[in-house]
């Protein structure tokens, strides 16, 4: 099945509305994956595309995700990542309102690779991380409540675990204590915006992922 939900496109990238429940990189287990349809759409005009991989989404989640058309771009674009220049705000639905408004969670984590998951450890614990990221509350549905949230550092499930932590499980995510039905290999989470530097200019590049289509992400219908 290929459905790929282009937002943006330029010569040198390619920027998708990953559908959750996808893998975001080409994995031989998998009968389809984004990158799986990227390459299918480039090769529409190229026989041999280059797809470069600049970042992932878990499965689970949903949004903003790019593609480099060139190797000059994945080059520039893996810099920008890994000096921190790039900005990610994610949307989640909660079914727990989180006592405050907004605050920061700073928590350390432990990839715990035998249950392919994140806990929450002592700061001395050994191997253990530490995860930074903002939220605040912005809407508000019968289903729960819509978090904007802005991670500080990348760690493995950050964002699931700190706020399953804060007691406001992310709804559909069992692994991190939901009790919500939602889809399968899906959960609430929405990687909505992806702000980074134009390299060369004094301007940033903000690109924007509409909203997953089901009830649970129907809002300002309610006032907060």
């Amino acid at each position: 099945m290929s459905d790929l939900e282009i937002i943006a496109e330029t010569n040198d990238y390619i920027v998708v509305n990953k559908r959750a429940g996808l893998i975001s990189e080409k994995n031989p287990f998998e009968n389809s994956t984004v990158e799986d349809q990227v390459f299918n759409h480039l090769s529409k005009l190229n026989r041999t595309p280059f797809v470069g991989v600049i970042h992932r989404l878990d499965r689970v989640t949903s949004g903003v995700l790019i593609f480099a058309k060139k190797k000059k771009t994945l080059v520039e674009f893996n810099e920008l990542f890994s000096s921190r220049k790039v900005q990610k705000t994610y949307l989640a639905v909660v079914k727990t309102k989180p006592e405050k408004q907004q605050a920061t969670l700073v928590d350390f984590l432990f990839k715990n690779n035998i249950e392919k998951r994140a806990d929450i450890v002592d700061k001395h614990s050994k191997n253990a991380l530490e995860a930074n990221l903002s939220y605040r509350i912005i809407d508000k549905n019968e289903q729960g409540y819509l978090l904007e949230i802005k991670p500080k550092t990348g760690r493995f499930h950050q964002i699931r675990a700190q706020l399953a932590n804060l007691g406001c499980s992310i709804i559909g995510d069992e692994k991190y204590g939901s009790d919500q039905a939602y889809f399968p290999l899906t959960i609430c989470l929405h990687a909505w915006k992806l702000t980074y530097p134009v390299i060369g200019s004094t301007t940033d590049e903000t690109f924007e992922a509409p909203f997953p289509k089901n009830n649970f992400w129907e809002f300002g219908k309610i006032d907060l």
